[in-house]
């Protein structure tokens, strides 16, 4: 097996990114960054009792979506199970679909989580949100 299929490339757009709470996280995992990135104009962002976000894919027709920033992390698979796994309870691993039309697993939120949280697609992503409250 080549160093590349060991590994798979993982979006982030919360507190798994550069800096915020749950790095640590992905450097346990030995994840290694690789860019910051946009998602293409199909997804919408929560923020979930202003502790991390939750995004998730719309309609291409719904005129609210947004393209989010994020991060791509490369990752090695056995790490990946142990990110996901420290996860808050409603995010789960899916495929995203970038604005290059790359396509990535990334974390996503479960529409039951955002029910009667307050929606911050406005800000086009967590940092942007968090820098204001």
């Amino acid at each position: 097996m080549s160093c590349a299929e060991q590994y798979v490339l993982l979006a982030v757009n919360g507190t798994l990114m550069r800096g915020l709470e749950l790095e640590p996280n992905m450097i346990a995992a030995k994840a290694i960054f690789q860019k910051e990135a946009k998602t293409e104009k199909t997804y919408r962002l929560w923020s979930i009792n202003d502790i991390h976000p939750a995004m998730i894919r719309v309609a291409k027709e719904d005129t609210t979506a947004i393209s989010v920033d994020l991060e791509v992390w490369s990752v090695p698979k056995e790490g990946l199970a142990d990110i996901l796994l420290n996860e808050p309870a409603g995010l789960s691993i899916g495929k995203v679909k970038l604005d290059s039309g790359e396509v990535v697993l990334g974390v996503l939120g479960e529409p039951e989580l955002v029910v009667g949280m307050k929606e911050i697609s406005a800000f086009g992503g967590w940092r942007k949100y968090i820098a204001t409250i």
